[in-house]
């Protein structure tokens, strides 16, 4: 209440509680107004800051999409395989067990080249592989006209099947009837370019061992191209292949080479070879008397002697039993063979490329005995077995779980020398590959194709178990 002190009247005025402040509503902005410029002066200065983060860390998370969009694209050379034969299919290879995350992959491997990104192995579009047939033979270049095989009949001067483990015990030596007891005189003989050339070759005698029964060389003799494996010891499941073209399932053989140990424990998994001898597209050939009791160098022979396990055939694809063989094999023969003019294609080794650094990896993994490794590396030495890691720019260290070949000459008697070096020395074919095409100067002809294209060519399992020794 005011009071009018002048003309002495009191002049009443109310102030209700209801009405708001107006010196409080002021102070209410400008509490405000701060505030609102304190936010813009903070956005201000993060943006002044960060800037550079806001641009490239949505700039990489597009980058890492489109990778990985990339990865999961369809391959448009391919044909789909439909989820019903998948599923058919990996039952069929895997029985009862549960099914291996890379089982049944199609999808390409890639990489990237000046830029860009590629898929590592090429092949035709579809419609070609369907086109696809073997060449003709055509006149041979090759130093190599003919190659002989040493043999006998009669000689029992070596034991053989599985009492070789008598004679590695009491002799320190793994030639047997099988193998033919090669000299030094004879294994540096092997090395020389002759128009006609005698080597040992496996198989030196009917009573050597690595038996198949009459049936099952009638069906390898008429193959002409071959796509095979082997699984010794139970050591692995068998996978079958994928992404074949009509051409190639009319025109190709698959083999996977099992012995009796393999056959029982399949059959324990319910896996049983048809009363056609075969399982899904694999014809499966049962070997029995084995020549050695380390099942590696078992696994040696259908490795590196197709030549004369397939006496007809003209082309060969090796695929460890490790792995799932996932490509056309004429689309494989023709980016890695005819296209580049090859006639043997290898995987390079992906992580060394020297032999004397491999031997000392082996040792350290415990892949083979010091004393065997430190005999071959020594007669590597003495020899005069470089320390290159290129051969005529080439890496030359191997990782031979695939191995794509024309039969020639010239090849077959490469396989046959390896084969006579893994037996004599160790059964690490890494160590003794550099080796044979140091020695064999007229081989050149080679593709050694880059990791990521065998990645691309198998889906890759690794060992289910280890595999059982023979028994002496």
């Amino acid at each position: 209440m005011f009071h009018d002190h002048h003309n002495n009247k009191s002049v009443s005025i109310s102030v209700s509680d209801d009405e708001p402040d107006e010196l409080g509503k002021m102070r209410v902005r400008a509490r405000r107004k701060r505030k609102k410029l304190s936010h813009k002066r903070f956005l201000r200065n993060f943006l002044f800051k960060y800037w550079m983060l806001l641009i490239i860390i949505p700039a990489a998370c597009l980058l890492i999409f489109e990778v990985s969009a990339i990865s999961r694209k369809p391959n448009p050379n391919l044909k789909q395989v439909n989820s019903e034969t998948i599923t058919r299919e990996s039952r069929h290879s895997l029985g009862n067990e549960e099914v291996h995350g890379n089982l049944n992959r199609l999808d390409p491997t890639t990489h990237v080249v000046a830029g860009v990104r590629e898929r590592c192995l090429k092949l035709l579009p579809p419609e070609k592989l369907e086109q696809l047939d073997i060449p003709a033979e055509e006149g041979s270049s090759s130093p190599i006209d003919k190659l002989l095989y040493v043999t006998s009949e009669s000689d029992t001067s070596f034991l053989g099947g599985n009492a070789a483990l008598s004679q590695l015990r009491t002799e320190g030596t793994r030639f047997n009837l099988f193998t033919g007891n090669q000299t030094f005189e004879e294994r540096d003989k092997s090395f020389e370019v002759k128009e006609t050339t005698t080597v040992h070759c496996g198989f030196y005698s009917v009573n050597g061992g690595f038996k198949i029964s009459d049936e099952d060389k009638s069906y390898m003799q008429a193959c002409k191209v071959v796509v095979s494996t082997c699984a010794f010891g139970g050591g692995d499941d068998l996978y079958q292949p994928i992404g074949m073209s009509e051409a190639s399932l009319n025109k190709v053989c698959y083999v996977a080479f099992w012995d009796e140990i393999t056959l029982k424990a399949q059959e324990l998994v319910e896996r049983r070879v048809g009363e056609n001898g075969f399982i899904g597209k694999w014809r499966v050939v049962v070997v029995r008397d084995l020549p050695f009791s380390d099942q590696r160098l078992n696994g040696k022979i259908p490795k590196m002697l197709s030549h004369r396990l397939f006496p007809q055939a003209k082309y060969s694809i090796w695929v460890d039993s490790k792995s799932q063989f996932r490509r056309d094999p004429l689309g494989v023969l023709e980016a890695v063979l005819w296209r580049p003019n090859a006639v043997l294609a290898i995987s390079e080794h992906g992580a060394r490329g020297s032999v004397y650094d491999e031997s000392k990896a082996v040792v350290r993994k415990n892949k083979a005995k010091p004393e065997e490794v430190k005999v071959q590396i020594n007669q590597y030495r003495k020899d005069g077995f470089p320390e290159n890691k290129r051969f005529d720019g080439k890496k030359a260290l191997c990782e031979a779980s695939v191995i794509v070949r024309k039969h020639t000459p010239l090849t077959n008697r490469l396989m046959c020398v390896w084969f006579n070096e893994v037996v004599r020395f160790t059964s690490r074919d890494q160590l003794s590959f550099p080796y044979v095409l140091w020695r064999l100067e007229a081989f050149k002809n080679i593709n050694m194709f880059p990791v990521c294209t065998r990645k691309d060519l198998v889906n890759s399992m690794g060992h289910i178990r280890k595999a059982k020794p023979l028994q002496g």
